[in-house]
């Protein structure tokens, strides 16, 4: 029973592991969305899976590693009350 199991969960992993690697296409009888207004060419699969930049920034701010005396600031005001 474990080694009927085993033997079938290894030829489980083995053959998720051997995925086909093939440019993306869209399904036969369907097509790629329509290009955006103003554009003269439609994008290709390859273009509409790229993220744009707003979609994942990078990141332009440098981490600090030790603490720092903070600069003094004017709008840092206690509350009313």
């Amino acid at each position: 029973m474990i080694r009927t199991f085993a033997a079938v969960s290894l030829v489980a992993l083995a053959l998720a592991g051997c995925a086909r690697t093939t440019p993306l296409k869209p399904k036969a009888g369907d097509e790629l969305p329509p290009a955006a207004y103003g554009e003269k060419q439609q994008p290709t699969a390859a273009e509409l899976l790229e993220r744009p930049v707003q979609a994942a920034p990078e990141r332009n701010v440098e981490l600090r590693t030790r603490s720092e005396e903070r600069v003094e600031d004017p709008f840092d005001l206690p509350p009313e009350g």
